[in-house]
């Protein structure tokens, strides 16, 4: 058979259904299927609010969209702020329940709501069969937690994925299962590619214009065509079609190459030099103390610019991204020069929303090398006095000490100090 040669074990995908929702609601006494609920962030960069999470009795008696406009005015509609340590804490323990049936090692957190469990060598036993075993997990989270999980099962990864998405979310049960014999009905009868993990809306449109508009005829496309139309996506995108996965979860990923950065969405449009300025060097002072934490020094930095959706129209660009080779440093100073540098060079007044800062070429901070230029005095007092900084920001907290810059109009970083994923924290109960 042609699956006889490809990996077969026992794979499940679990999600946590509605998950923010869902917290708040059992939180407050509450089934997190049958209330309506929205979880809102009325953080400034949202525009007013935006709806990050919706429990399925909302989404049905409501249809609610993504932003605080959408929703109605109505007294059974629960509305309700984010408490970020709230689910990372769920999070946590529902990621210990799943190491009750299976290792450490085959456990993997996929994102905060998703976890993949290897139960190739487990499953047997707590269960007659794989769907039991799926069953008992799903009712100790609900017993111990309040929590509704859906379990997508496969012989790999990618099919518990499939399965997770395309069949286990829309069952009473919400449990579904693509095996490789299984793969000519549950996968080539997807008729939406966008239904399927990896191809976006963009992705799609370029298999269109390949003449491919469903699971089927990818599937039954020449494998060689896709690679040259589509390069290495295209292998991939062939392999799912056909419910292939051979990669090894348990080997560590090695990136090409390691970068440490930062980015993050204004509040609103800023238009001042000042303003922009401000954010661009709490932001790089932000990597420059990632660096020094890693002991690493960056040989390469990189300055990424978002303009607003105004501005974008009438330039014609969303933003500019620009590189720069420097002497390896994690020096706050030698940094944000660098990064003003670059943004005096391209920045041509535009309206900007969006700011990341991303080091590369890194190497190991083995000591410090002194420039011919300074008092060898001053750059090792200068170096000490970060370390001192970094040290007091890490056993008292950020917002204990600040450069005065923050304190300037634009400044962002003593209100980022306090987020959690972007959005509030909160405390973990009422």
């Amino acid at each position: 058979m042609f699956f006889d040669q490809e990996p077969h074990g026992v794979f499940f995908l679990i999600d946590n259904k509605s998950f923010y929702s869902s917290c708040e609601a059992v939180a407050r006494g509450f089934n997190p299927l049958k209330v309506p609920l929205v979880v809102l962030s009325e953080a400034e960069n949202t525009n007013g609010g935006l709806i990050l999470a919706t429990s399925p009795e909302a989404k049905h008696l409501f249809h609610l969209i993504s932003r605080k406009r959408d929703l109605p005015n109505d007294p059974r509609l629960w509305v309700v702020p984010p408490r970020m340590n709230l689910y990372i804490q769920r999070n946590l323990q529902i990621n210990q329940i799943f190491h009750q049936f299976a290792s450490e090692k085959e456990v993997w957190p996929y994102s905060i709501d998703e976890s993949i469990l290897d139960m190739t060598h487990s499953w047997q036993l707590f269960g007659n069969s794989i769907r039991e075993v799926a069953r008992l997990i799903q009712k100790t989270i609900r017993h111990q937690l309040g929590l509704y999980t859906t379990v997508g099962i496969g012989d790999n990864p990618i099919q518990a994925k499939l399965a997770l998405d395309n069949y286990a979310k829309h069952n009473h049960e919400l449990i579904g299962e693509i095996h490789y014999e299984t793969v000519p009905d549950k996968i080539w009868s997807i008729n939406d590619l966008t239904d399927v993990w990896g191809i976006g809306p963009r992705m799609a449109k370029r298999l269109n214009r390949l003449q491919i508009h469903n699971m089927y005829e990818l599937a039954h496309t020449n494998p060689y065509l896709l690679k040259q139309q589509l390069g290495i996506i295209g292998s991939q995108l062939f392999a799912t079609a056909w419910g292939v996965d051979r990669s090894q979860l348990k080997e560590p990923l090695k990136p090409k190459e390691a970068s440490l950065g930062n980015s993050q969405v204004l509040p609103r449009d800023y238009l001042t030099q000042n303003e922009i300025e401000t954010v661009i060097k709490e932001i790089g002072e932000q990597v420059a103390a990632r660096l020094r934490h890693h002991h690493k020094l960056a040989g390469c930095l990189s300055l990424s610019i978002g303009f607003s959706y105004a501005a974008a129209e009438t330039d014609g660009r969303g933003g500019f991204h620009q590189a720069l080779k420097i002497e390896p440093t994690n020096d706050n100073q030698a940094l944000t020069q660098q990064l003003l540098w670059l943004f005096r060079k391209n920045w041509d007044g535009q309206a900007i929303r969006n700011i990341g800062v991303y080091s590369s070429k890194l190497s190991p901070d083995t000591g410090q090398q002194l420039n011919l230029f300074e008092s060898p005095l001053n750059q090792i007092q200068h170096s000490k006095l970060n370390q001192v900084i970094d040290e007091i920001h890490r056993r008292f907290g950020f917002t204990k000490l600040v450069y005065a810059t923050s304190l300037l109009p634009g400044g962002t970083a003593i209100e980022r100090a306090a987020l959690v994923g972007g959005h509030n924290g909160g405390n973990s109960y009422e």
